[in-house]
């Protein structure tokens, strides 16, 4: 693929939604307080997550830290290849909703690395979320529904064969070998 600015610019829009949603809640909300928006069903309550999903490896922040990194590293690599506008735009969304969290992994109290992050989305009192996490998740929604209805994500590797490849190489007077 050739870096698409949609791509680019997807991923700007969801760290720019994500973090201007972050700074509202710290200056609006006190930490623990309930909002309720849809009754007991979707609320605003500030949080700060040194964990994971679920507040998982919260005593583990740093590896967390590396982990986002690596994340982010990784999704920045395979879009290279995606195949088609909506998937470099799939792609884009899971890099604001990596990059998103990892600016406060890196840049929030209490310190550069152990930041906690943002939270703000009560979720029926199950989780609770913000705009980088709804971005993370509907992008890998998006890209299982794609493998499902067997939409090529990416395009294959310098060396590999797509799917429609033909298994030998082109004739040498051109002419297609599947006939």
């Amino acid at each position: 693929m050739t870096w698409r600015p949609a791509f680019w610019l997807c991923a700007a829009g969801v760290v720019v939604a994500d973090q201007a949603t972050k700074v509202w809640a710290l200056r609006a909300l006190t930490p623990g307080d309930k909002h309720e928006l849809l009754g007991n069903l979707l609320s605003i309550q500030l949080v700060r997550n040194s964990g994971a999903a679920f507040s998982l490896g919260h005593q583990s922040t740093w590896i967390l830290t590396i982990v986002a990194l690596l994340v982010t590293a990784g999704i920045v690599f395979y879009a290279r290849r995606a195949q088609a506008t909506w998937s470099a735009v799939v792609f884009g969304i899971a890099l604001g909703g990596a990059v998103g969290n990892l600016i406060d992994r890196l840049f929030r109290e209490p310190s550069f690395g152990q930041g906690h992050v943002v939270d703000m989305i009560n979720y029926g009192d199950q989780f609770i979320g913000n705009v980088a996490d709804i971005a993370i998740v509907g992008a890998a929604i998006a890209l299982v529904i794609a493998g499902l209805l067997s939409k090529p994500v990416l395009a294959p590797a310098e060396g590999e064969q797509g799917d429609d490849a033909p298994d030998a190489q082109p004739h040498p007077d051109g002419a297609d070998p599947r006939g």
